[in-house]
């Protein structure tokens, strides 16, 4: 199976280095994306948008020779999903790490802060406990050294889908700060955060209880349980 990982914001594609050697040695092919602007911490990101990343991840369904499973990390969640609304014949499973999909109309993150146009890593004070879980001394100043700004439209542009075959593609939710349990009930409940969500016709729960960034917390967990999910395909 081809396995396209798409990191989350302030991240590249080698944020996924320790979970890749799991996939791959099961015999998939795997890509780690780094989207545009991502690239380094002096890059242009003056006029990258949502789309732009949107984009990234449809030419790499494009070039991937067969069906594609793609993996979407927090923010990363979100691109994945209009992905698979562009190619929903392409897309054989999409899995969301701390993530999930996000509806028409709405954005990543509209309240993140900007500086010039990107929005740099914040201060660790600004995250919630849950976030931080795991991520130690060491972890925290290795994912601060390699963070690159966000460029900010990709954080506030509305999502734009218009194909519900979306809706017919498997999903696995992999729940890390908040319980698969929690989510379960608001989903029953019709809470708004998971409403596109609820429109999917095949979802997965996973539990890996840990914070925000399971590639870096626990990766070769992680890797087993995208495998898990790949493998269902």
């Amino acid at each position: 199976m081809n396995i396209l990982l798409i990191p989350g914001f302030w991240l590249d594609g080698s944020s996924w280095d320790e979970v890749t050697p799991v996939l791959e040695r099961a015999g998939h092919r795997v890509r780690a994306l780094t989207l545009p602007g991502l690239g380094a911490v002096d890059a242009d990101r003056g006029g990258i948008g949502l789309r732009d990343h949107v984009d990234a991840v449809v030419a790499a369904v494009d070039e991937a020779d067969g069906p594609v499973v793609l993996v979407g990390h927090s923010g990363g969640g979100a691109i994945a999903h209009a992905a698979t609304d562009a190619r929903p014949d392409r897309v054989a499973r999409v899995v969301y790490v701390d993530a999930g999909p996000l509806e028409h109309g709405k954005a990543i993150n509209a309240e993140l802060p900007v500086v010039d146009g990107e929005i740099p890593l914040p201060d660790w004070s600004e995250f919630d406990e849950a976030d931080l879980r795991d991520l130690d001394d060491e972890l925290r100043a290795a994912f601060r050294a390699r963070a690159v700004p966000q460029p900010a439209a990709v954080a506030g542009d509305l999502q734009v889908l218009s194909d519900e075959r979306r809706y017919d593609v498997p999903v696995t939710v992999v729940a890390c700060e908040f319980p698969s349990e929690l989510l379960r009930e608001w989903i029953a409940r019709g809470h708004p955060y998971v409403a596109e969500l609820a429109r999917v016709s095949d979802v997965e729960h996973v539990d890996l209880p840990t914070g925000h960034w399971p590639q870096f917390t626990k990766p070769a967990d992680l890797g087993r349980v995208i495998l898990a999910a790949v493998d269902r395909n």
